[in-house]
């Protein structure tokens, strides 16, 4: 499966491969190696996220969901200190 520029609809090119920080369960902080790829009809960059990262997002999505679902609160064991309260409000105003 080749995947398109969302821009103009040329297919991507692989460019390079950069590090990403995600913070998972248990207070583990990861790097996982995100591909970024170049449209060469318009130049742009765009990177091919794994299903388990959001876009401008640190924390894995099984967290975010968790929140936005109402399942993860400041009062879930395990999850006390992470993320904060003011993230966790940030992400159920946004409807992710």
């Amino acid at each position: 499966m080749k995947i398109v520029c969302e821009t103009c609809g040329a297919p991507l090119k692989y460019y390079d491969t950069v590090s990403r920080i995600v913070r998972t369960k248990g207070h583990i902080t990861i790097h996982v190696p995100v591909q970024r790829l170049k449209c060469p009809m318009c130049g742009c960059i765009h990177r091919n996220l794994p299903d388990y990262i959001y876009p401008y997002k640190q924390y894995e999505a099984e967290i975010i969901d968790g929140v936005v679902e109402g399942f993860i609160t400041c009062d879930t064991i395990g999850f006390e200190d992470y993320p904060c309260e003011m993230t966790m409000f940030r992400w159920r105003s946004e409807n992710l």
